[in-house]
């Protein structure tokens, strides 16, 4: 009878996965055709002559607008520029995010008090503090990591203090019990505890971040991507625009994807 159970837990076990694989296999199918639609689609587009000469350009002068600008030294230092403005934003704004949050998950009172400000100022516009931070911190990178770093501390915030309503209490009554310091609670029971929590809301600041960064480049500034895509649609350069938006859009799907795989949620 045991025999006879192991092998039905291995057929059980073998039938699932091949399933699973003829699912993912199927999802990968449906997202090539997706691109290719799409492709065709934008093909047709720009030779039907519907629109404006150059508004749609051809996925042709499209790929050749990519090599060229993937050739250019100058787009390399405009991408420094802005992922420094990312990373620093995301530290800042993110570490900030976790300390507020761990702050207003574990402290009762903290919480009421100050927890529904942070939900009232999460969905304003970050871009109209732009001028603010302008002349808090100049024109230069700082006020765009300032920006970004405003940006992305909500969205941390509020992820990590509704992580820590979700930390088993035996395991907070342990650590109270061998009379850990505030210190050591973060980063032995809080922090490892609430790891995807925290972990997803970071994903999402970086996201944010990301895009304000960006909108704020192309507002006011002389360097950076978001610079350089206002320098290329001045000389109505559709190809090579269309072209740098396809790169920002890779580079920062491949940035969430990195993160998406320290959760464990991506797709």
């Amino acid at each position: 009878m045991a025999a006879t159970g192991q092998v039905k837990d291995f057929t059980a076990t073998m039938g699932w996965a091949r399933g699973g694989r003829s699912s993912l296999r199927s999802t990968n199918l449906i997202r090539i055709g997706l691109l290719l639609g799409m492709g065709i689609g934008w093909e047709a587009l720009s030779r039907s002559g519907l629109l404006f000469r150059d508004v749609v350009p051809s996925l042709f002068s499209i790929w050749a607008a990519i090599w060229k600008l993937v050739m250019n030294p100058a787009f390399y230092a405009n991408l420094q520029v802005t992922a420094w403005e990312i990373f620093a934003s995301l530290a800042i704004g993110g570490g900030l995010g976790v300390a507020v949050g761990i702050i207003l998950g574990a402290n009762r009172f903290l919480g009421a008090a100050y927890e529904p400000y942070v939900y009232y100022l999460a969905p304003t516009p970050r871009i109209i503090f732009f001028p603010v931070m302008i002349m808090w911190f100049g024109v230069g990178v700082a006020s765009k990591i300032a920006l970004g770093a405003l940006s992305c501390f909500f969205t941390v915030a509020l992820s990590t203090a509704g992580g820590m309503r979700e930390i088993d209490k035996v395991l907070i009554r342990v650590g109270r019990s061998f009379r850990a310091t505030p210190w050591q609670m973060a980063m032995k029971i809080y922090l490892p505890a609430m790891r995807v929590p925290v972990l997803n809301g970071i994903r999402l600041g970086f996201g944010t971040a990301t895009v304000t960064a960006l909108l704020a480049e192309t507002k006011l500034s002389n360097q950076g991507l978001g610079f350089m895509i206002m320098q290329i649609y001045s000389r109505f350069d559709m190809p090579s625009l269309y072209g740098l938006l396809i790169i920002v859009f890779i580079l920062a799907g491949v940035g969430n994807l990195i993160l998406g795989k320290a959760t464990g949620t991506s797709a």
